[in-house]
């Protein structure tokens, strides 16, 4: 079942003497679990894809469905609701509050949501626990590794049970044994859970991870490569 439909999508940007077409005709479907990647040198217009999945741009023009919701049709105040309910984000920079705890970074959209005190610790701690830092729930960022604050960011992701995460970058400021743990950690929550992924990526290693590579140039898809997922303790066992 497709959880994201991209129909004959663009955005242009107005130039100082041409316009520049960002995103040119991009149409995809992105079906429930998969863990993609989408990929291209700098320009390719892989940003500017992510940040319209997200609801954090507008299309120029074309469509942008989740689960059957047009998101260039919500007003303002309906996205943000819409990317607050539905949608996790995994920035490059993490995007973490300096000030709060891991756990109440991760606790921060729950309560948001309006969820109950109880109900956020006991989700945040739980997801930090699924990430390996059941340990560091009282530190803050500044006293993490850049590893450990891209695991809070993925828990904080997490949190608000969305039906996708869109990850720009999550391993562009990490090491190569902090590269393979963080992807070994989101590869076990979609299988496990059955949480749609998509990249948007230079790291080879994520590429290697990915179940379908996206390969964009120019605005448009050039290549699109799906490979076998292999489905284990999924939601129907």
């Amino acid at each position: 079942m497709s959880i994201i439909t991209i129909k004959d999508l663009h955005k242009v940007y107005d130039g100082t003497q041409v316009e520049v077409h960002a995103v040119n005709g991009v149409t995809l479907n992105i079906e429930e679990g998969e863990f993609s990647a989408l990929v291209g040198p700098s320009g390719s217009g892989k940003t500017t894809l992510m940040n319209m999945l997200g609801g954090l741009d507008r299309p120029t023009s074309g469509q942008v469905m989740i689960n059957g919701t047009d998101l260039s049709q919500l007003k303002d105040s309906e996205l943000i609701d819409f990317r607050l309910h539905h949608i996790g984000f995994v920035f490059q920079s993490y995007n973490l509050i300096p000030v709060l705890t891991a756990l109440e970074n991760v606790e921060f959209i729950m309560h948001l949501q309006g969820i109950p005190s109880a109900e956020r610790y006991a989700r945040a701690k739980e997801l930090l626990e699924a990430v390996g830092l059941g340990d560091r729930l009282n530190s803050r960022p500044g006293q993490l590794s850049g590893g450990q604050q891209q695991r809070v960011a993925v828990a904080r992701a997490l949190a608000s049970k969305p039906r996708y995460v869109l990850a720009d970058e999550p391993t562009a400021n990490l090491d190569s044994h902090s590269t393979e743990n963080l992807l070994d950690i989101m590869e076990e929550l979609n299988r496990k859970e059955n949480i749609t992924f998509v990249f948007s990526t230079h790291d080879a290693r994520v590429v290697k991870k990915a179940h379908r590579v996206i390969v964009l140039e120019d605005g448009k898809v050039i290549s699109d490569e799906v490979r076998k997922k292999e489905v284990v303790n999924g939601p129907n066992e």
